[in-house]
């Protein structure tokens, strides 16, 4: 009698966890708008609701340095903006909820790293990137 009873639950078990899993409003991801060229990134993304997630993006940087313009609102959780250089040493990092144009730290030229992480972020997120000249 007991095994019937310990299969009888497993089902209910699974479906509660599916529900508690799906949590996040905005679904299982997102769908920026991105535009990814040799030297200039943009990234945009609205009415995220409760979004946690890390993401990160190739870009082909041929300077050593780049501006980084954030226009954000962020009602509430948080989101931060990584950049990595060719080498992965870390040149910039901030908040997103910090509007503004920013200077990365001098890097090494070629595949820099974007890295875009949420945590329970309700926001419209807007940046670029772009090669300092």
């Amino acid at each position: 009698m007991r095994k019937l009873v310990m299969l009888w639950c497993c089902p209910v078990v699974v479906a509660v966890a599916l529900i508690v899993g799906c949590s996040s409003s905005t679904g299982p991801g997102i769908e920026p708008e991105i535009t990814n060229t040799v030297d200039n990134f943009q990234y945009q993304v609205t009415s995220l609701r409760n979004y946690s997630h890390e993401t990160s993006y190739t870009w082909q940087n041929t300077g050593v340095q780049a501006n980084v313009n954030q226009a954000t609102t962020i009602t509430s959780g948080s989101a931060t903006l990584v950049i990595l250089d060719d080498a992965g040493t870390q040149v910039y990092s901030r908040s997103l909820e910090e509007n503004g144009t920013f200077v990365t730290a001098v890097g090494t030229p070629g595949s820099w790293t974007i890295r875009v992480t949420y945590s329970h972020a309700s926001a419209t997120i807007n940046f670029r990137v772009q090669k300092r000249p």
